[in-house]
């Protein structure tokens, strides 16, 4: 086990998830921070909504509340709600409307290869809205960060 695994991510008091990281750069008022998921990772309770635990390093932009060096080590905490959230944006939401893009077409006598290609489709312009309503969402979406010593 990591030694910094009791750190690295947790849960406190269901409330908020965190991650322990390292300060790689500073934009304006924006901090890019490295985190790493280590084997502490795969025993979290939030680990099937949080894209954290999913590769060896995700890079998180987060807004800059304290004054910050690059290397610094920092705690970055996220409400857990938020991860519900990204969940319900992400994957729910779409399985939903292709799902029933693809019941009312199929209902409707429409050729199977037809409706299935209509609901892929669907499911691009679904994504492409989020993608051009990013800096609206992100905003929705904040991280805060806690200095570690």
């Amino acid at each position: 086990m990591h030694p910094d695994s009791k750190e690295t991510s947790k849960m406190e008091n269901n409330n908020t998830i965190e991650h322990t990281g390292i300060v790689k750069s500073i934009e304006n008022n924006y901090v890019n921070i490295a985190i790493s998921s280590h084997p502490s990772c795969t025993g979290c309770a939030a680990s099937g909504i949080c894209d954290v635990s999913g590769e060896n390093e995700k890079l998180i932009r987060a807004g800059r509340n304290i004054d910050l060096s690059p290397g610094d080590r920092v705690m970055v905490v996220m409400e857990q709600s938020l991860g519900y959230r990204a969940l319900l944006l992400g994957y729910i939401l779409p399985f939903i409307t292709v799902l029933i893009i693809l019941i009312t077409l199929t209902s409707l006598s429409v050729h199977e290869l037809l409706a299935g290609l209509i609901s892929i489709g669907a499911m691009a312009v679904y994504y492409l809205v989020i993608y051009l309503n990013k800096e609206k969402i992100s905003r929705k979406f904040s991280f805060t960060i806690k200095k570690q010593i």
